[in-house]
């Protein structure tokens, strides 16, 4: 290592005054007051019983769902497991709440329901065994579900389940689909699938609810032409047959609203630069459009009848979700990366504010593009106020890929700037948000295509003085993990040391372990399964260049993970024994990440104290 200089100071100064604050007892750390602060998602509210509402808390220190009924003020809490709850639906008419019971974090369960009053869970599909999730819609009728699975032996399956009546299958197919919505009358059922054999790039089809077909509208033309459709929802009004959907004909993503009985489609000609998405308003005669462009998002109001746009006034920064209220009010939750999340209206103030502990600021992001081999890259950069470079620095990158880092509210890279560090998070080829050419570029050479825009913003950082080449950490979780594990192999000098959380670690493996909806998706990414592409997916696997790696490497990995499992782990892990590479392993009980929050915590710490012994010692 190299001498220190004032910037490792920082860094070795900030574990030592937590250590100090720890040992007399003192207040909790700022990094870690963000984990802990009680976050709320932006509640689902029921189309028929707008008071009543569903949202996710981590209230308790665990991610669980919440009911709140808003006429009264009151709120419960529904669900109730060691490894938290994040999936539930509310029905339509307000009177249940379905939730995703995968009993270990493994994504593989059944669905149960319980009333929105209270009261015992009961299973809300008998006659349907544990599954993957593949989308669910609940009819107004109160009784029919339209319930999507995904299992290795059977592909994507799609029953029609009523109670009291054994469910009924309505579609079956090797390759991955999902249900999308069902309309307001429940007449019509939208699904999503890839039957052509392109998981990136989804059809659409819409059945009665025996399972005919009505309708078609496929967007896919082969090779690099191919474009996706997206299921965006039915109009809420009784009798409407028109289905708001998300395409791609112009390079990124825009809605479309298609009449299924009449196959008339009105483009909305939005003519906005970033991708755009929208739901409807409540009375169907308007759009709550989202439009989100390097790394930040705005909403619009848009009339179906005139096609005005007015804007719908929100802070700069992130909106990652928003509703339009039957009184014509937009609910949204926002955020930047200075400013944590917050539920607020455009009636003004916020929406709901859990009581406790109040989350810490952070430092806001700067926008950097850097020219790479393949176009303009955007970065966020966050580091310590009032410092200047060579700084020690964690390029964070994030998963997906069909992602991308925004500027929003992240605890884990504020823990690094309280601690000292620059972080850098690229949005590389593959991430959504800058046109559809840039996230359809992975193919055939994947995760080295990645690596090459990282390697492209790493030499900015260098030469611009923000980084310490000798102080560089690569790390992200999930595909994040994936890209570290192989870029310490395949950029061996470029990095010092490595932090890979849930990772792709022996990409043949994982593939033959993973749920099928990713079988899917690796398939259309590599053209093809190990044995009929292995050139590829050797050449996209860290395992081929584990022997090469030279910095010190900590992985920690959920041992119910059917995204990325452990025994793809386990083999990387026991090549690096092999032959005494420095690492660490972190194994924990949970799936592809965690819900509670002591464990974030605590996989964090251990993170900082790997940089800390590898680093500054």
């Amino acid at each position: 290592m190299t001498e220190s200089n004032g910037s490792d100071a920082r860094v070795r100064q900030a574990e030592q005054a937590e250590m100090a604050q720890r040992a007399r007892g003192g207040e909790t750390p700022d990094w870690e007051k963000r984990f802990r602060a009680p976050r709320v998602s932006l509640p689902d509210w029921a189309e028929d019983a707008p008071d009543r509402a569903l949202f996710v808390s981590n209230a308790t220190g665990t991610y669980e769902l919440y009911a709140w009924d808003r006429a009264t003020g009151a709120q419960r809490q529904v669900t109730d497991r060691p490894n938290g709850t994040t999936d539930g639906v509310l029905s339509p008419d307000g009177e249940w709440i379905w939730w995703f019971d995968d009993k270990d974090g493994d994504e593989f369960g059944v669905w149960r329901r319980q009333p929105f009053t209270g009261g015992p869970d009961e299973p809300a599909t008998p006659g349907l065994e544990a599954s993957y999730p593949a989308g669910l819609a609940l009819a107004r009728d109160g009784r029919t579900a339209v319930v999507g699975r995904s299992t290795d032996e059977d592909g994507t399956t799609i029953h029609r389940a009523r109670t009291g009546e054994d469910p009924v299958e309505i579609y079956r197919h090797r390759e991955s689909a999902g249900v999308g919505d069902v309309s307001h009358d429940g007449s019509l059922i939208a699904i999503e699938h890839t039957e052509h054999g392109d998981a990136m790039h989804s059809a659409l089809r819409v059945l009665r609810p025996d399972g005919t077909p009505v309708a078609e509208l496929d967007d896919t033309r082969g090779g690099s032409e191919e474009l996706g459709l997206d299921v965006l929802g039915f109009a809420p009004v009784e009798g409407d047959s028109r289905l708001l959907i998300g395409h791609q004909r112009r390079g990124r993503w825009e809605p479309l609203v298609w009449d299924v009985a009449t196959g008339e489609e009105t483009d909305l000609g939005l003519d906005l630069p970033g991708d755009v998405g929208a739901e409807w308003y409540p009375d169907g005669t308007g759009l709550l459009v989202v439009h989100s462009f390097e790394a930040r998002s705005e909403l619009f109001r848009y009339d179906l009848a005139t096609g005005a746009r007015e804007r719908v006034p929100t802070p700069a920064g992130s909106v990652s979700g928003a509703t339009a209220r039957p009184d014509g009010s937009v609910e949204y939750l926002w955020s930047s990366a200075a400013e944590p999340s917050a539920v607020r209206s455009t009636t003004g103030g916020v929406v709901l504010d859990p009581p406790g502990l109040k989350s810490p600021g952070s430092v806001p992001v700067e926008d950097v593009w850097v020219e790479g081999p393949g176009g303009r890259i955007h970065a966020l950069v966050q580091k310590p106020a009032g410092v200047s470079g060579p700084l020690p620095t964690v390029f964070d990158i994030h998963g997906g890929p069909t992602w991308h880092d925004s500027d929003s509210f992240a605890a884990g890279p504020a823990a690094w700037v309280d601690h000292g560090y620059a972080v850098v998070r690229v949005n590389y080829r593959g991430s959504t948000g800058y046109g559809r050419a840039w996230t359809d570029a992975l193919k055939y050479r994947v995760g080295l295509i990645e690596l090459e825009d990282i390697a492209a913003v790493r030499d900015w950082a260098i030469g611009s003085g923000l980084a310490d080449p000798s102080r560089l950490i690569l790390t992200g979780g999930s595909w994040g993990g994936y890209l570290t594990l192989l870029g310490l192999g395949t950029q061996p000098d470029a990095w010092t040391l490595g932090i890979a959380a849930v990772p792709v670690a022996d990409y043949v493996t994982a593939y033959h372990d993973e749920m099928e909806a990713l079988k899917a998706m690796d398939r259309t990414l590599l053209g093809g399964t190990p044995e009929e592409v292995p050139d590829r997916f050797a050449a996209s696997s860290p395992l081929t260049y584990v022997d090469q790696v030279k910095a010190p490497v900590y992985i920690s990995a959920g041992v119910n993970d059917p995204r990325c499992p452990i025994r793809q782990v386990d083999n990387y892990v026991q090549r690096l024994e092999a032959r005494g590479a420095t690492h660490e392993v972190y194994r924990y009980d949970a799936g592809h990440g965690s819900l509670v929050v002591d464990e974030r915590i605590k996989q964090v710490k251990l993170e900082l104290d790997f940089a800390t012994r590898h680093l500054f010692t």
